[in-house]
């Protein structure tokens, strides 16, 4: 007898076919049955209706500290998210010395392992409400050998040191290799070293991930970059949060798009991700050069987590200045020369509304928040809102593609890309990580000025057959035990 069963389920199954009405059984951690006779169970759901799919998939995240942090991903479920990829844009919590904590600040917590393995125990040993796989960071790999401020290109004895750091991650179930080539140390690479290291990852079956060199005036050399290195590794490649950064550079994504095609046309492998928003978001030291401080840039910041000055955080960086009678540049540069000025996260207001919709449009296109989950200060909206705006906005209200394709994007796609074995798709055998919505009630509720908003629509999730969220009450939080687990690469 199932354990579980869902009534009366508009099931829209995560390959994009069309939705059917079914009852669907859970048995243990997976499902069991799907259609109109599924016996009966100690809990019966009535969805009335709803609409039942796979939980869906964040493959763009930093949530490799949060895991610990915030085990119950209250944040991820109320998306609907019962899976993530972390370790993007080249930070990963492993590999790691324990007890030194990461440069870049986005793990957040101080590690007591030293791979990927010793990560997963301690992870596990939380329990976390989600499901995560994850990726080797190419700047935490060259921070670890080389150093963070290292403008050089390794010796040999560095280059075999990070190669094997990413061949043991892989061994250890890592889905591949990530790169954040706009950020230290990362951008003093040479794009032999990315290759080199990339092999790695291909050698286990795995796929390269990058935050490209460029996402503004460069984007195009950049994404030729990313081509490069997944046909000279022999790999796919994840091209992240695709945009055309700053005003003067908007409209360019559908020559961005063209040349994937042209790629994927001549036997490449790329597939890629967004986010749907006009802004971004990261840590502030990266984009900004003391001695020339970028005014354009500087005048669409806003000041997410700002342990200097706490009272800017939620305020854009112009709104200060103004206040203050100085100009804008001066306030980045006072924040950022100030005690942990190197930990402030900022967000930058750089993307076109238009290139969002032609990324969303295009069919590899998958769903990744990229949110940072930093919860002291006023965080992207993304960490909270992603997955029920598309939902919400660019499917229901713009109707720019079907609920069955979005879903798949978020599913079955984004699974079969970064290795979730058995996951993606509401089907025998599966693992049951469902999520229950209104289709014509899910939307974001976060704002800029009130980020840290769950949405609404989402009425139950489920993580490897237990309910993690329904009727807004998360279980873990409850005082239940979460039920996620850290994954490896096509693995059960």
């Amino acid at each position: 007898m199932a354990d579980v069963i869902f009534r009366n389920a508009v099931v829209i199954d995560g390959t994009g076919a069309d939705r059917f009405e079914a009852d669907v059984a859970i048995e243990g951690d997976r499902i069991v049955a799907v259609g109109g006779a599924v016996g009966s169970a100690p809990l019966e759901i009535d969805v009335a209706g709803q609409v039942l799919a796979p939980g869906f998939v964040d493959v763009h995240t930093h949530d490799d500290g949060a895991l610990l942090r915030y085990p119950g991903m209250e944040f991820k479920l109320a998306q609907g998210c019962t899976s993530l990829v972390i370790g993007n844009c080249g930070f990963s919590g492993s590999p790691a010395v324990p007890g030194r904590r990461e440069p870049s600040g986005l793990i957040g917590v101080d590690p007591t392992w030293d791979d990927l393995a010793g990560f997963r125990e301690t992870v596990e040993a939380v329990g976390p409400a989600v499901n995560a796989m994850a990726l080797v960071g190419h700047n935490t790999i060259r921070s670890l050998v080389m150093g963070e401020g290292e403008r050089r290109a390794p010796s040999d004895t560095e280059r075999a040191e990070m190669r094997s750091h990413v061949r043991r991650a892989m061994e250890q179930g890592a889905c591949g290799f990530s790169t954040g080539l706009i950020y230290r140390p990362g951008r003093w690479s040479e794009t032999d070293e990315i290759i080199e290291l990339a092999r790695e990852s291909a050698a286990a079956g795995g796929i390269y991930a990058t935050h490209m060199r460029n996402e503004g005036d460069r984007l195009l050399e950049a994404v030729d970059e990313a081509i490069h290195i997944g046909t000279s590794a022999g790999l796919p490649v994840q091209i992240s949060h695709h945009k055309s950064a700053g005003r003067r550079n908007w409209g360019r994504i559908g020559a961005s798009l063209a040349k994937v095609d042209a790629a994927n046309a001549s036997g490449a492998d790329i597939t890629l991700d967004v986010y749907p928003y006009t802004a971004g978001s990261g840590p502030m030291a990266h984009y900004f050069d003391l001695d020339a401080i970028d005014a354009e840039l500087a005048e669409n910041i806003r000041f997410a987590s700002c342990p200097a000055f706490r009272h800017y955080e939620g305020r854009m960086a112009v709104d200060v200045a103004a206040e203050r009678g100085v100009p804008v540049t001066q306030i980045i540069h006072e924040v950022l020369i100030a005690p942990q000025g190197d930990r402030t996260l900022c967000i930058q207001f750089i993307i076109d509304e238009a290139d969002i919709e032609e990324n969303l449009r295009h069919p590899q296109m998958m769903v990744g928040s990229d949110g940072i989950p930093d919860l002291k200060g006023q965080p992207h909206p993304r960490l909270f809102g992603t997955f029920p705006k598309v939902l919400g906005h660019y499917v229901r209200e713009r109707a720019l593609i079907t609920l069955e394709d979005a879903v798949r994007r978020m599913t079955s796609l984004s699974c079969d890309r970064f290795g979730f074995s058995h996951r993606g798709r509401v089907a025998l055998g599966q693992f049951a990580d469902l999520v229950v919505f209104d289709p014509d009630v899910v939307l974001d509720t976060a704002t800029y000025d009130e980020p840290k908003q769950e949405p609404v629509g989402i009425e139950l999730v489920m993580v490897n057959g237990q309910v993690a969220l329904r009727n807004g009450i998360h279980t873990r939080s409850a005082g239940g035990n979460g039920a996620g687990r850290m994954l490896s690469y096509r693995l059960p």
